[in-house]
């Protein structure tokens, strides 16, 4: 609670003046039962007629003011706590950009979703409503007190020996309800993140007609999140009867108590229509009591996960004073590089020098480490032995934003956004001209496509590209690519949705293409690999064989294996290539 009151206090002039405000409709609001009873004993019993119109006057303006004080009090703190709620989420997902590739590799989506939204959320109706009713019900409990105690204290300490454990009660629901809420929390994230994903995937799972499974699944875990509501629901239900049935007893006793005094003349009538008053300003806090700790039960179990994301520190480290050159070449060497991702080596004393402007081509099984080294050179993971060099200076040395700007990457897994074709294109390059645009669908082999779209660049893509090829999708984020013009250039399998054609003339698009990048491209198919400047093959995270084309087929090895299998009329390819 105390990083969250540090954002309040950002705004503590709001606060004070709405505090203020507050303030000043309680001490109106506080006259009414003494206005009552100056009417009662005064007024009707002691004949004092002239206070009738004072008094209705009063109690007129005193409407009035609450009213101007009250819509103050409201809409600052209403104000404050909309601020806050926007700097909390501002910040955390600032922060959540920050992070490193693997700590989202072992995060759901649903559950960022419900700390940006449900759980931010939680913490503004805090601020908004909880923290105001807080300190309204303080100051209405301790005034109110004084003022009763000064009417009759013998009265007052009758009233408040049932107060005592009400408070111990409170305590105790405060303390379940944290335990509970945090179980809930939870649970609604899994929830979001099975939804999400249910439609998200919704046409594989048509597919393969797994509705029924689906639904059952869902089912099951709308069951968990109903029985801790139910157990939520049984803390409620065995804690506030007894704080309810209390607070009555103070009534009980008020009344009893309070016409005996009224009888013996200890009192007078009017005192203990005033006393009435004033103990429903004790009572009101009291059964509130069980609102406020639901409420600051949930925005506790709330802000330990948000600040959790938060206190996040990311394993990538970057510098904002680091190496900053006004250009980069592209000359990138890897020296006795290893990568371990979750204590599994993935990488194995890697050592591999590529000049500025040189194609190279990586091949290799599924998991042989091929998408790895290249999230290496992006510093998207960090080795943990050797140096990743570009330009002669290790990457840890550079500026990682200067870094991350100077590379263009086309991901495994494309991915577009519910955008405008244009606007996915101008992702890489927000500045980039039409001309540009048009240029690098040419090179990625997905103008004409485009073109023959219903509103051409301008029409919307579903979520992820649905509606697209995956071919479309691969040559969208192929120009994507293309026209953010980076000197290092890394196409991870972009191509395997393409067909033969397609693939040959693009390949032959990026070899003309004006800009010199050091382009990397991870492949299965020969055709895709052959022409490169440096062909390297990884098994299990080692370098069995580099070359050129023809050198690894003239080696008769794992490369040459590929080759035969893949090409039909191999001795003439052979005779060819030989």
């Amino acid at each position: 609670m105390k990083r969250i009151l540090n954002y309040l206090l950002k705004y503590k002039m709001s606060l004070i003046i709405g505090s203020l405000s507050m303030l000043g409709v309680i001490a109106v609001d506080l006259c009414v039962p003494y206005l009552q009873k100056v009417f009662l004993d005064e007024g009707i019993i002691g004949g004092k007629k002239e206070l009738f119109v004072p008094i209705i006057v009063l109690l007129v303006g005193i409407s009035i003011v609450k009213a101007i004080l009250g819509y103050l009090k409201e809409y600052l703190y209403d104000a404050s706590s909309s601020k806050v709620s926007e700097e909390l989420k501002n910040d955390l997902f600032n922060h959540i950009q920050e992070l490193e590739f693997q700590y989202f590799d072992g995060m759901n989506t649903g559950e960022l979703m419900s700390r940006i939204g449900e759980d931010t959320d939680t913490i503004w109706e805090t601020i908004g409503y909880g923290l105001r009713l807080f300190v309204e019900n303080i100051f209405y409990f301790v005034l109110s007190t004084i003022i009763l105690f000064y009417l009759n204290w013998k009265l007052a300490l009758a009233c408040f020996t049932v107060m005592i454990p009400i408070g111990i009660i409170a305590i105790k629901v405060e303390k379940k309800f944290g335990e509970c809420y945090e179980k809930i929390s939870d649970k609604t994230a899994e929830i979001n993140t099975t939804a999400q994903e249910n439609i998200a995937g919704v046409r594989l799972v048509k597919a393969f007609a797994r509705e029924k499974y689906e639904i059952k699944k869902f089912y099951k875990l709308n069951k968990s999140y109903y029985d801790l509501n139910m157990e939520q629901a049984r803390i409620m239900g065995n804690h506030f009867p007894p704080i309810d049935f209390l607070t009555n007893i103070s009534l009980v006793i008020m009344i009893i108590l309070g016409g005996y005094f009224v009888l013996t003349e200890e009192i007078t009538l009017g005192v203990l229509v005033a006393f009435s008053g004033y103990i429903w300003n004790l009572i009101w806090p009291m059964k509130m009591l069980g609102q406020l700790t639901d409420l600051l039960s949930r925005t506790i179990a709330s802000a330990k996960k948000v600040f959790k994301i938060m206190d996040r520190i990311s394993n990538i480290q970057g510098k904002e004073d680091g190496y900053f050159p006004e250009n980069i070449r592209g000359d990138i060497e890897l020296r006795n590089v290893s990568f371990k991702y979750n204590e599994d080596l993935v990488l194995k004393n890697i050592n591999l020098k590529i000049p500025a402007g040189s194609t190279v081509a990586i091949m290799g099984t599924t998991g042989s480490g091929k998408s790895s080294l290249m999230n290496l050179i992006g510093r998207y993971y960090d080795v943990c032995n050797g140096e990743v060099l570009i330009d002669g200076v290790d990457i840890r040395e550079y500026n990682l934003n200067k870094l991350r700007s100077n590379m263009s990457i086309v991901p495994q897994d494309v991915f577009l956004f519910s955008d405008t074709v244009i606007n996915n294109i101008r992702f890489g390059n927000l500045n980039s001209t039409k001309d540009e645009i048009d240029k690098a669908c040419r090179n990625a082999c997905c103008y004409e496509f485009i073109k023959d779209l219903p509103q051409s660049f301008e029409t919307e893509i579903g979520e992820r590209g649905v509606g697209l090829s995956g071919g479309q999708k691969q040559r969208i984020s192929i120009a994507r690519a293309l026209v953010r013009k980076a000197p290092i250039l890394i196409l991870d399998d972009s191509t395997s949705a393409l067909d033969m054609e397609t693939e040959h003339e693009l390949l032959a698009n990026l070899r003309k293409r004006d800009s010199n990048s050091t382009t990397f491209i991870i492949a299965h198919r020969i055709s895709a690999v052959k022409n490169a400047d440096i062909i390297v093959y990884l098994e299990n995270g080692e370098i069995r064989e580099i070359g050129k084309h023809n050198e690894l087929v003239k080696k008769k090895g794992i490369y040459y294996d590929i080759y035969r299998e893949q090409f039909k009329d191999f001795k003439a390819l052979e005779s060819e290539a030989i």
